[in-house]
Formats: C-alpha cells, sequence, structure tokens
C-alpha cells in the first residue's frame, strides 16, 4: 500500500511556522511525521535553512552544553523483589504467617484437635488474605494510580500473588514438616483455591473472590472438623479433585487474562 508523503512545499511551510496552512492539512501533516522517519528528516533539513530556529537551536545549545558537562549520569536502578509488593502487603503476610505458627503449635501440643490438623485446616486458606492485599482497592492507597498503568492487569496481579506464595509457602511446608501433614494434602488445596480466586476475580473482583471463597472454606472445611472432629475435602482420595479445580482455575484464568485489564474486575 503506497503512503502519500507530504510535498516538500508543504514540509518547508510547516518548517517556517506558516499559519495561513489549512487545519486539517496541518494534522494530517503531524499525524504522518509521528510515523515517517524520512519525512521527519526532512523536516529537518528544511527547519535548519530557518533562521529563526537555526538561532534557537544554537541558544538552547550553548545554555546546556555547560550544564551537560558537569552532570553525572544517575545511578542505575536496581530491580528489587519487593517491587512486586506494595507496602501493605507486609502487615497481611506477616498476620498469614502469625496464624500459620499458631495453627503449628496448637498441633503440636493441643491434644483436642481429633484428627484434623490445624495446620491441614489452615494451610490451604491462608494465602487468599495475602492475595486479596495483592491487588485491593480498598487496602492500596496506590491503587488508581497502579490500575492505569499499562503494566496492570493479569500480569501484576501474577506477580503479587506469586510474591504471596513465595513468603507463605515456605512458612507452611516447614509448618507440615513439623506436624507431619503430607505436602500434597495441603499444597494443592492451597494452589487451587489461590487459582480459583484468580479466576473469580475477573468476574467478581479479586476482593470479592477471596472473601467468597474464606466463607465457603470455613462452612465446608472448618465447621465440620471443629465440629465432628472429621476432614472433609481433604483426604488423600481427594487430591485427584484439587488438581482438576487447579486445572480448570487456571485454564479459566488464561483464556479470561483481557478481563483483568479494567479495574473493576480486580
Amino acid at each position: 500500500m503506497s503512503v502519500d508523503h507530504p510535498s516538500d512545499r508543504l514540509v518547508s511551510s510547516y518548517a517556517h511556522g506558516d499559519t495561513d496552512l489549512p487545519a486539517d492539512a496541518l494534522w494530517a501533516m503531524e499525524a504522518h511525521l509521528e510515523q515517517c522517519a524520512p519525512c521527519r528528516r526532512r523536516l529537518a533539513g528544511a527547519a535548519a535553512e530557518v533562521p529563526a530556529v537555526t538561532a534557537l537551536l544554537t541558544a538552547v545549545r550553548s545554555d546546556l552544553e555547560p550544564a551537560l558537562d558537569r552532570s553525572t549520569p544517575a545511578p542505575r536502578r536496581r530491580r528489587r523483589p519487593t517491587a512486586w509488593a506494595t507496602p501493605v502487603m507486609g502487615p497481611w503476610l506477616a498476620m498469614v504467617i502469625g496464624v500459620s505458627v499458631v495453627a503449628a503449635l496448637l498441633d503440636r501440643t493441643a491434644g483436642w484437635t481429633r484428627g484434623a490438623p490445624p495446620v491441614l485446616l489452615l494451610a490451604p486458606v491462608l494465602p487468599l488474605a495475602g492475595v486479596a492485599a495483592a491487588w485491593s482497592r480498598g487496602l492500596d492507597p496506590a491503587f488508581e494510580l497502579t490500575a492505569v498503568t499499562p503494566r496492570a492487569g493479569l500480569s501484576l496481579l501474577l506477580r503479587r500473588t506469586a510474591t504471596v506464595l513465595a513468603v507463605v509457602l515456605p512458612v507452611h511446608l516447614v509448618a507440615g514438616l513439623l506436624t507431619g501433614v503430607a505436602l500434597a494434602q495441603w499444597l494443592l488445596p492451597s494452589l487451587a483455591l489461590t487459582a480459583t480466586a484468580l479466576a473469580l476475580g475477573g468476574v467478581i473482583g479479586v476482593g470479592r473472590a477471596t472473601v467468597a471463597l474464606g466463607a465457603l472454606w470455613t462452612v465446608a472445611v472448618l465447621a465440620p472438623a471443629a465440629a465432628l472432629g472429621r476432614l472433609f475435602l481433604l483426604r488423600p482420595e481427594h487430591l485427584p479433585l484439587w488438581a482438576l479445580a487447579l486445572a480448570a482455575a487456571v485454564g479459566v484464568v488464561l483464556a479470561r487474562r483481557r478481563s483483568y485489564t479494567t479495574p473493576t474486575s480486580l
């Protein structure tokens, strides 16, 4: 497809600041210059022949050169892992770790757990608190600014979720080793619940999704365990169901990845 370049006369008139140029021609000229490097070079050559432009460039260069000679390069910015987090995530992650430690201590010292280890009951659902704090309109004072940046959306949400998991999962791993809880027995449900929160977040918002999943976990798992001492949905035979739920949630997140670009979905 051929491209209509502006004529030399039009380029010269633009360089000389001709005020008689029609508005539509001026707009078309500027729009074309944004995408055409050869025409920008033509404009630079034409502008070099304008005495006023040459004098202005010379004056600016003479003023800037001494300052540039005295300037020092800015220090190179270092990428820090905390760039993947927000300040508000710190207290929430500390709270999650504290609850995990208390659960491990109860499991080691209390005899009333009746076959329902606190670590196993809490480890799958605790990361949801960190995920909620990772991208929350009410908890993040910079939410409005972050939500409209080009880096917002699923990519940023996944980075902050990875930060939460990188902090919480090692703590739960140690707690599981101390209490004898099998790794797969809590890790698969934990990852499945986190992925489900992200999948639902694209529809109702991550904050609402974590609250809904937390309430559902309380009713379906914590309440029966406290009242009856029985484990629901956390037995070894349930692990294939958790793996299936994890795969389905990841599939939904990938299929609806564009829905995370709007602040209302998060």
